[in-house]
């Protein structure tokens, strides 16, 4: 993770930009009066979701965190970067060529995972790709996966839901023809070398699932056997340098944002639990990874981006069981905060007839809100759980010893009233006077507490969050950040999902850079979809420009991009370079080795004469058909989507309040219209490239 995306994972833009701007909440965005121009009316919106700010008055321009604090103080990317930086904690430290070499592996290792899971992916929907004679064989678990896992075409598209065939070497051979090793294969945890040395793939006749960081880069694998016989039923990619279970949640990176709107998380056990539980339109489920939930996995979603937890385990012995370990860990894990209190509201989710959320959403999918809003509190559970054995007749000494395992979770809660609440239900259960369990908790040996992170320089001070009104109803040499990997796009052919929208951020980027006068074929294609409507061509359909990137990386990179387009130097890469600070060079830097086509070249750079020739005829046959220049056209029409889609949902919200002013009821509508024209234009062209 790079310093920017540390920052911003510490510092919520409400409660940063509140500081300066008196917010007022409307709907779930937030508004206020521009603080960067006179206005009258409010037409300045924060994103709590989107984690975004944008002034739809006069300014016309928006961003993220970082990009607030350089225009609120004046200041450059680095210094904000810097400041931030002390403010949130986060210690700026320069990286050590050892680290940036690690770095790099580490990218190059997500580019060759993500490159398995298209191959595997493409084998699952286009069965006359698979090798060998196992076409008819993928063409079966296709049958399979729509029919007796009931996925959609648009789900296995989504998920990226793949078939590895059942041959020793599928993988192995097609990944060493674009130039990956048997070493590469084994370190990324897709192959095994046995004590006879001979190499072969780990994932052989299996249903195979990406498992993906929360950025969605590709990490590893969970694939679920075909063949009843084969054991384990479920095999997952081994701990690797890029992927560890305990540090993972199964579909954050497409749930993240339903979990913020919602302000919940459901965990469940099983990548089919939470592959159905979003197919079926539950898009806050996530899958923990392994038999328990661990606190690395907890602390991915609580409290950064959930205030309610809810457990969605095997209601068997087992379940029950791994249930109260991930209680006991989410305890100990939320409760060293500021307060020293759990500030999460933690639930169990029961299912009836021990049925897994698989099977009863594809049975019955409109039960699962009930089951969800029915989740039981953790003392009710805890309660129940753990004087399951205990007789009627307990003596006071067994009823003690009962209490004492309890009593943690139930006084957890960093609210008095809960704590109060909770002692009354184990009192009665027990039937002991609630004085004489307020005797036994405060006998509890104390717990050490881990001990936290100092800030850089100083502490930052408390931030108070905006009020709520009833009315209205996210390296070079140096790199200032911490010491996980630069961000980084997947190397494929294949765009991102249009929902993720720092990913075709990243894959345009990612085209540019090695070719930025493509960016001349995407405007043109705009410039045609606004059909010489001004107030298009010069509004929504406009050229490409910094606007249409969230990040801020992501908009310096893009400005060295478009300076380098009118550069008289021949080789645009090293204008761009030239162009960034040390921070965006990180991000650049990854950009480039997490590019297939760029590891290719720079192994062709080693080889010489036929060997060189030789590389080039195998790329060609390996090289996936496809239009470069075309994919990237297709994504910036999808990434000038998602922002036109941004700026509806702001300006409609501006458009509810202001019914006392007719002329801003009058400017709203008419930029709605103009959005609304400019979306069907933009849809009626994606679908013709898609069709």
């Amino acid at each position: 993770m790079s310093v920017a995306d540390e920052i911003k994972a510490r510092l919520d833009i409400v409660t940063y930009i509140q500081q300066y701007v008196p917010l007022k909440k409307a709907g779930r965005t937030y508004k206020a009066c521009c603080p960067f121009h006179q206005e009258k009316t409010p037409s300045f919106v924060v994103d709590p979701v989107r984690q975004t700010w944008r002034c739809y008055g006069s300014c016309a321009t928006g961003g993220d965190v970082l990009n607030f604090a350089m225009r609120q103080h004046g200041w450059t990317f680095t210094e904000a970067l810097r400041e931030l930086a002390r403010t949130t904690g986060v210690q700026l430290k320069a990286r050590t060529p050892e680290q940036l070499q690690t770095d790099d592996r580490h990218e190059f290792l997500r580019g060759l995972l993500h490159s398995a899971a298209e191959q595997f992916h493409r084998w699952l929907i286009q069965p006359d790709t698979a090798p060998g004679p196992h076409a008819q064989a993928a063409r079966s678990v296709l049958d399979y996966a729509r029919g007796k896992r009931a996925l959609s075409d648009e789900t296995l598209i989504k998920f990226q839901i793949g078939f590895a065939p059942p041959e020793w070497s599928g993988l192995l051979t097609t990944m060493k023809q674009i130039g990956y090793t048997e070493d590469d294969l084994i370190e990324a945890g897709m192959a095994v070398r046995n004590d006879a040395g001979r190499v072969y793939d780990r994932f052989r006749n299996r249903l195979m699932i990406p498992i993906r960081d929360d950025r969605g880069r590709v990490i590893g694998f969970g694939a679920r056997a075909l063949d009843p016989n084969d054991n384990p039923k479920y095999l997952n990619t081994p701990e690797t340098p890029i992927f560890n279970k305990s540090r993972t949640l199964f579909a954050l990176d497409t749930a993240k944002g339903a979990i913020r709107d919602s302000g919940a998380v459901v965990i469940v056990e099983g990548y089919l639990d939470a592959i159905q539980a979003q197919q079926a339109g539950y898009g806050n489920v996530v899958a923990q990874m392994g038999t328990a939930l661990t606190d690395a996995q907890l602390q991915l979603v609580a409290p950064r981006y959930a205030q309610r937890v809810l457990l969605a385990l095997d209601s068997d012995a087992a379940g029950q069981n791994a249930t109260m370990r991930s209680l006991e860990v989410a305890r100990r894990a939320l409760s060293q905060d500021y307060a020293g209190r759990m500030q999460i509201d933690m639930r169990v989710l029961s299912i009836p007839g021990a049925k897994d959320p698989d099977d009863l959403i594809r049975e019955q999918p409109d039960l699962w809100p009930q089951i969800v809003d029915q989740a039981r509190p953790v003392a009710d559970f805890v309660i129940e759980f753990e004087t399951r054995d205990l007789s009627p007749n307990a003596t006071i000494v067994e009823k003690e010893a009962a209490a004492r395992r309890i009593l943690p979770l139930l006084m957890a809660s960093e609210r008095e009233l809960y704590r109060q609440d909770n002692l009354q239900k184990l009192a009665a259960h027990l039937r002991v006077a609630e004085k004489t369990l307020i005797t036994w908790a405060a006998s509890q040996p104390a717990e050490p507490r881990a001990a936290r992170r100092p800030p850089a320089q100083s502490a930052p001070r408390e931030l108070t969050p905006p009020p709520e009104y009833d009315e209205f109803g996210d390296p070079i040499a140096v790199d200032i950040g911490i010491d996980d990997a630069p961000p980084a796009v997947q190397p494929a052919p294949r765009l991102p999902a249009p929902q993720d929208e720092l990913a075709l951020e990243r894959y345009c980027l990612r085209r540019l850079i090695e070719q930025p006068a493509w960016v001349y074929a995407a405007n043109q294609r705009l410039r045609t979809l606004s059909e010489d409507n001004a107030a298009l061509s010069d509004g929504p359909l406009c050229d490409l420009t910094e606007e249409d990137f969230l990040d801020s990386t992501h908009r310096s990179i893009w400005s060295a991009i478009r300076e380098a387009l009118h550069s008289a130097q021949a080789e645009p890469g090293t204008h761009i370079e030239a162009r960034l600070d040390a921070d965006s060079v990180d991000v650049l830097i990854g950009l480039r080795v997490s590019d297939a086509a760029h590891v290719r070249a720079s192994i062709k750079e080693r080889l010489d004469g036929d060997a060189a020739v030789l590389w080039d005829e195998l790329s060609k046959r390996a090289a996936p058909a496809f239009d470069a220049k075309e994919d990237l056209v297709v994504a910036v029409l999808r990434l000038r989507a998602a922002r036109i889609s941004r700026d509806r949902e702001s300006l409609t919200v501006l458009l509810a309040e202001s019914e006392s002013d007719g002329g801003e009821t009058r400017r709203l509508m008419v930029s709605l219209n103009v959005l609304a024209q400019a979306v069907r234009q933009l849809d009626a062209e994606l679908s013709r490239r898609i069709r």
